[in-house]
């Protein structure tokens, strides 16, 4: 078993898979600033696994925190950012603090000591004004966001690290991911929880658009299994490089909006009858996004076992449970 090292691991994605590391029998060190995540994702681990898991509250802005959270680590996965596009629109600064200061330093700590392999979270915004469907992964447009801008220059440092230091580097190219403990509250909250959460309280969802933008939703059980994998391979042809991390399918919002109507009605019927509203585009979005998940097929041996409406059934039933 190995000693491995979670960024950001009190958040939505890292508190899942600090948690499947742990139940496979591996020690755990969670780095987090709780800026986005939240001590209350980790309190039952550390419950359950006195002995596996060690939290280390610090910044990856401050290399200190970063030299201390990768001391005798075998494997980094780097998922501390601060994600959303319209958060880094207002404040583009802090943004790249985070998302490039960051993650320099933590590539530089685990260089530094000795780290195995370094995986991080990469971003499908990176595909930027390209209008290729389905996306590939080498072929890419302009970014439309600071935020996606600083995803693209995370995949730039990793390559050049891999090639100049040797370090193996693996990037996940996340689309969409939603599922149990996605934060439905505050300003930038995604889109399924906070629809999630307007349904349950029969408050109207705003949708951005006419509602026919479409994404490549998500579940992050599927997402678990691509970072489990990207950690385990023995190829040399699947490092040093990155993946799509998505389903291979995609949903209007539309589509979305109506699924969760369904869902939850079934659960309490007066949400059949909320009103869904419509607003104007938001800046910086794509319209359409759909992965091609063959290379993570043929390289990684990822298999997705949870299609969007399966996904979207477990994840209406956790919110029924915990909101």
């Amino acid at each position: 078993m190995n000693n491995i090292l979670v960024t950001g691991g009190a958040g939505f994605i890292g508190s899942n898979l600090t948690e499947a590391l742990l139940d496979s029998g591996h020690s755990v060190r969670v780095l987090d600033n709780f800026a986005t995540g939240k001590i209350e994702n980790l309190l039952p681990l550390l419950e359950k696994y006195p002995d596996s898991l060690t939290l280390q509250v610090g910044d990856i802005r401050n290399m200190e925190d970063c030299r201390k959270a990768t001391e005798k680590i075998d494997y980094v996965f780097h998922e501390a950012a601060l994600g959303s596009v319209p958060r880094s629109i207002k404040d583009p600064i802090t943004s790249n603090e985070v998302n490039v200061s960051g993650f320099l330093n933590m590539l530089i700590a685990s260089r530094d000591a000795g780290v195995k392999r370094f995986i991080y979270a990469a971003s499908s915004s990176t595909y930027g004004d390209s209008k290729s469907l389905p996306k590939v992964e080498d072929v890419i447009g302009k970014p439309l966001s600071p935020y996606a801008i600083t995803k693209y220059v995370n995949e730039l440092y990793a390559d050049v690290f891999s090639r100049t230091y040797g370090i193996e580097t693996i990037g996940l190219r996340y689309f969409n991911v939603f599922g149990r403990k996605q934060d439905p509250n505050g300003a930038y909250a995604a889109v399924i929880p906070l629809f999630v959460k307007k349904l349950m309280n029969h408050e109207s969802p705003l949708i951005n658009g006419d509602g026919e933008y479409s994404r490549d939703f998500t579940y992050i059980d599927n997402v678990i299994q691509m970072n489990i994998r990207a950690m385990e391979t023995t190829n040399p042809e699947a490092i040093n490089t990155v993946y799509n991390t998505a389903y291979g399918e995609r949903t209007t919002l539309n589509q979305l909006v109506g699924y969760l109507k369904e869902y939850l009605s079934e659960l309490d019927p007066a949400i059949g009858q909320v009103e869904i509203l419509h607003g104007p585009n938001r800046a910086g979005d794509i319209p359409h996004s759909l992965a091609n998940i063959d290379k993570a097929r043929n390289l990684l041996g990822y298999n997705p076992q949870f299609s969007m409406k399966q996904g979207l059934k477990e994840a209406v039933k956790w919110y029924w449970n915990n909101l």
